[in-house]
C-alpha cells in the first residue's frame, strides 16, 4: 500500500514539474527568433542550394512544433534536421547583433523531445545560440546546458514505475530510435498512408493547375510558366488566377511577353536568363509596370549579350553562360553590372590569351567566391573579384580537364534521363524528379539503387529525390539521394 501511495504522489509531482515548464506556442516563436534570423531562407539569396535545404528543414521543424501543441499528442518519431546557419560577427555575444556576410556553417541535429521548452532549448544549443533570453519568458525552468542524446527530465524514475503503470519509458524509446537507423523501407512503411491521403486531396487542384497553365500559356503565347520555389499547389493556382485576372483587365500590355517564360518568384523584373519575373507579394500594379517595361528590358538584354561576347574575346573564346539551377536568381540589371565590372577588369589587365584557343569551353561568373574552380559538368566557376593573373593560370591548367568534363556531362545527362524514365515506369510513378541541389551523379546513383529494390508503395506517387526524408503538403514523397 505504501508503495502504491508513493507512486501516486510521485506521479502528481511529475505533473506539477511538467506544468511549471510549459511553454506556449507564441513564447516558442519569440524564443526562436535568433534561430530564425540565422537560418531564414531570405538571407541565402546568393546560395540557392543552402536556401532550399533551409526551406525544407523549416517546413519539417514547423510540423514538429505544431504536433507538440496538439492535445494528447503521444507519437514519438525523432526528426533529424539540417540547417545552414549564418555566422555572427566575431566577438559578438549578443544574439540580436547583425550577422556578417563572411559565410555560414552546416548544423545537423535530431529532435526527440516531447515539450516545446526542451525543443526550443535543443535547437538553440545545437546551433550554438544563446539561451539566456529564454529565461526572461514566463517559464519556470533551469537553463538547458546540453542538447545531446539525453532526455531533459528532473526526476529519474525507477524502471519498476513503467512496468507497474504501463507508461512508456522515454529514455528507452530514445535508445531504440537511435539504434534503428531510418531506412527507405521503414520510412515508406510509416509515411505511405499519409502521403496517399495528401496526394488524393491535392488531385483536383493539380488538374486545375495544369488547366490554368495550359490556358494562360496558349493565350499569352508563352514558352513556359515556372516557379522559383517549391510553393504548394493551392498557392500556385492562386498565382495563375491572379495573372488570369490581369489578362482580362489589361490584355493590351501583355502582348510584349509573347515567346518568353514567366517565373513566379520573390520579386518582379526580368531575370539574368531573360525570363519575366512576377513577384508573388506584388500587386497587379507592379506586374503591369513590368509588362510595360519589357521593350526596355529587351534592349538591355541585347547589350548584355554583346558584353558577354566581348568577355569571350578577351578570354580566348570561352563562352560566358548563366545557369539558373546553379546560380542565384539575379535581375537583368544586376547581372549586367556584374558582367560590366568583370569586363572592365579584364580589359585593363590585357591578359595574353590566344584568340579562339579556349573555344568550346564555358564559364559562369559568381560574386560570392574568391577562388576559381571547375564544376563536374565542365564549366569554370569564376569569381568576379578573381585576380586576372591567377585566372589565366587556372584556366590554362584546367582546360583539358574541362573539355573531358563537358563530354562526360552529355553522357551523364543522357544516363540520368534514361534512369528517370526507367524508374518511373518500373514503379508506376506518376512523377519522378529531383531538387536543384541534387547533382546528376547523385540522381544516377539513387535511381540505380532504387531499381534493385521492390517498392510497391510508390505506385501512382510523386517521388522527389532530395537530401532528407519528408512528405510535402500535397503528398509528394521526398527521399534522400543516398538513402539506406
Amino acid at each position: 500500500f505504501y508503495y502504491f501511495v508513493r507512486l501516486c504522489l510521485d506521479k502528481i509531482l511529475l505533473q506539477c514539474v511538467l506544468q511549471s515548464r510549459t511553454l506556449s506556442g507564441a513564447d516558442a516563436i519569440n524564443a526562436l527568433r535568433p534561430f530564425y534570423f540565422a537560418v531564414h531562407p531570405d538571407f541565402f539569396g546568393q546560395h540557392p542550394k543552402e536556401r532550399e535545404v533551409n526551406e525544407n528543414s523549416l517546413k519539417r521543424l514547423n510540423g514538429y512544433l505544431e504536433n507538440l501543441q496538439k492535445p494528447g499528442f503521444r507519437s514519438f518519431k525523432p526528426t533529424q534536421l539540417t540547417f545552414y546557419v549564418r555566422e555572427r560577427e566575431p566577438n559578438s555575444s549578443n544574439v540580436q547583433e547583425p550577422f556578417s556576410a563572411s559565410g555560414f556553417r552546416a548544423v545537423s541535429f535530431t529532435l526527440h523531445t516531447r515539450d516545446l521548452l526542451s525543443t526550443v532549448l535543443d535547437i538553440l544549443n545545437s546551433c550554438s545560440l544563446s539561451t539566456e533570453h529564454v529565461q526572461s519568458l514566463n517559464v519556470n525552468s533551469q537553463p538547458h546546458k546540453e542538447a545531446k542524446s539525453t532526455v531533459n527530465r528532473p526526476i529519474k524514475w525507477d524502471k519498476t514505475y513503467y512496468s507497474f503503470t504501463g507508461f512508456k519509458d522515454p529514455e528507452e524509446e530514445l535508445e531504440q530510435a537511435q539504434r534503428v537507423e531510418t531506412t527507405l523501407m521503414s520510412w515508406l512503411d510509416d509515411n505511405e498512408a499519409s502521403a496517399v491521403k495528401k496526394l488524393k486531396k491535392s488531385l483536383p487542384l493539380r488538374k486545375e493547375l495544369e488547366r490554368l497553365k495550359i490556358e494562360l500559356s496558349h493565350e499569352l503565347q508563352l514558352s513556359d510558366i515556372r516557379w522559383q520555389r517549391s510553393w504548394g499547389i493551392a498557392h500556385r493556382c492562386s498565382q495563375l488566377h491572379s495573372l488570369g485576372r490581369l489578362v482580362q483587365q489589361r490584355p493590351e500590355i501583355l502582348k510584349n511577353v509573347k515567346g518568353h517564360t514567366v517565373v513566379f518568384t520573390d520579386r518582379s523584373g526580368m531575370s539574368a536568363a531573360g525570363h519575366v519575373m512576377l513577384g508573388t507579394m506584388d500587386v497587379h500594379h507592379h506586374w503591369t509596370k513590368i509588362f510595360e517595361r519589357l521593350p526596355n528590358y529587351y534592349k538591355l538584354q541585347k547589350r548584355l549579350l554583346l558584353l558577354e561576347d566581348r568577355i569571350s574575346q578577351l578570354l580566348g573564346g570561352i563562352q560566358v553562360i548563366y545557369i539558373e539551377e546553379l546560380q542565384p536568381l539575379l535581375t537583368l540589371e544586376e547581372y549586367f553590372e556584374t558582367l560590366n565590372s568583370f569586363y572592365n577588369k579584364l580589359r585593363d589587365s590585357r591578359l595574353p590569351f590566344h584568340p579562339r584557343s579556349l573555344r568550346g569551353l564555358q564559364m559562369i561568373l559568381e560574386s560570392d567566391r574568391y577562388a576559381p574552380s571547375l564544376h563536374e559538368f565542365g564549366h569554370f566557376m569564376i569569381p568576379t573579384v578573381c585576380d586576372p593573373a591567377a585566372l589565366q593560370w587556372f584556366i590554362f591548367a584546367k582546360a583539358q580537364e574541362a573539355r573531358e568534363n563537358l563530354k562526360r556531362k552529355e553522357e551523364m545527362m543522357i544516363t540520368e534521363k534514361e534512369l528517370i524514365s526507367t524508374s518511373t515506369e518500373r514503379f508506376s510513378l506518376d512523377r519522378l524528379y529531383k531538387e536543384p541541389s541534387v547533382s546528376s551523379a547523385q540522381m544516377i546513383d539513387c535511381c540505380k539503387r532504387l531499381l534493385e529494390e521492390s517498392l510497391p508503395y510508390l505506385q501512382g506517387m510523386h517521388l522527389c529525390v532530395s537530401h532528407f526524408y519528408s512528405v510535402l503538403q500535397d503528398g509528394d514523397l521526398c527521399i534522400p539521394w543516398n538513402w539506406k
